[in-house]
């Protein structure tokens, strides 16, 4: 009968690693549960999970910034979905786009003992969470990384770039970038960064980005000062939560989309559909992006696959919050209501 000790030699590890790995009992690098489950393999050495042991059913960790974006609420339904059929828990935390919560939220991820892990950090490349030794992980949304290069993203980049030369085509040359804190957004950062290549390859200045909180206050956005500096014909959302709100500090200051100022954003929300005019987005396939990260972490797991890194598309959605100033020799008004009209003279 093949041992614990023999798929150790095997591994090139001590028996303490392989039993963390293969009665997921306890954090270890990727790299060496790769070894482990592939000596295993080889040496025909099949062990009994200890949450099998336990009556429980094995659990999958997931981070999300926040629950309440309907992004990672709709990434977390395609989650859950393939780990019902899997028979797999999920567990969730979030970190609240705070770079500081995310350790402390993998942490008590990791006290469930997971099988595996699903993260969307706010930087792949600083956050503490990935500083340390974790059971198989896949980054969701999050740029893959050295240590751990399996990952299932849209290319932000291309999705900056694409919505830019969009408001550009349109014939807007002052376009304002508001986003949430690059700090805890490298998703936000990488939009950013496609539209400030767009427009230095258009020979358009570009604009400084203006930063509000990720997590609250949308509905008391205040953009009057930035309005004022800048007097954009164009603002670009880094999320469409922060463009919806963008369009609510727009009103507020008395002014009406698209008439006056054309709004846009990336995701492709339900919600953005449903307003009128409708928004602008850059629609991500939330959905799908967690199905296949919960796909890809169940086949690191259970067939020792590859850790690679999977990108799926995204598409503009044009709507009606943009306004064509290409075709247009004279700003008309919209006739819009109270709601966010412009003002008519006396």
């Amino acid at each position: 009968m093949t041992t614990l000790k023999q798929v150790a030699l095997r591994a090139g590890c001590s028996m303490a690693t392989a039993s963390r790995v293969l009665n997921l009992s306890g954090p270890v690098s990727q790299a060496a549960t790769l070894r482990v489950r592939r000596a295993a393999a080889e040496v025909g050495y099949r062990a009994v999970a200890a949450s099998a042991r336990n009556g429980r059913r094995p659990v999958i960790g997931v981070l999300v910034p926040s629950v309440t974006n309907p992004v990672f609420a709709s990434s977390l339904s395609g989650i859950q979905n393939r780990m019902l059929v899997a028979g797999h828990s999920v567990l969730i935390a979030q970190s609240n786009y705070d770079p500081d919560q995310e350790a402390d939220a993998v942490a008590g991820l990791l006290g469930e003992r997971p099988t595996g892990l699903i993260l969307t950090v706010c930087n792949g490349e600083t956050s503490p969470a990935l500083a340390q030794d974790l059971p198989p992980t896949v980054l969701l949304g999050s740029s893959p990384t050295a240590r751990y290069p399996a990952a299932v993203t849209v290319n932000n980049y291309a999705a900056g770039c694409r919505l830019t030369e969009h408001l550009l085509s349109m014939g807007h040359r002052r376009i304002l970038y508001v986003s949430g804190s690059f700090r805890a957004s490298d998703r936000a950062l990488l939009r950013y960064r496609g539209y400030l290549q767009t427009m230095e390859a258009a020979g358009v200045p570009s604009l400084e980005a203006v930063e509000v909180p990720f997590v609250n206050g949308y509905d008391q956005m205040d953009l009057g000062q930035a309005l004022r500096t800048f007097s954009p014909t164009a603002i670009i959302g880094s999320n469409d939560l922060i463009a919806l709100g963008v369009i609510g500090a727009i009103h507020r200051e008395g002014l009406c989309v698209p008439d006056d100022i054309s709004v846009a954003g990336f995701d492709g929300i339900a919600i953005g559909k449903l307003i009128n005019p409708t928004l602008t987005s850059i629609e991500m396939p939330d959905l799908s992006m967690g199905a296949t990260a919960a796909s890809l972490l169940l086949d690191i797991v259970e067939n020792d696959a590859p850790l690679r890194h999977l990108e799926l598309s995204h598409a503009l959605r044009p709507g009606g919050t943009v306004r064509n100033l290409q075709n247009e020799k004279t700003a008309a008004s919209s006739g819009c209501d109270g709601s966010g009209a412009r003002p008519r003279a006396a």
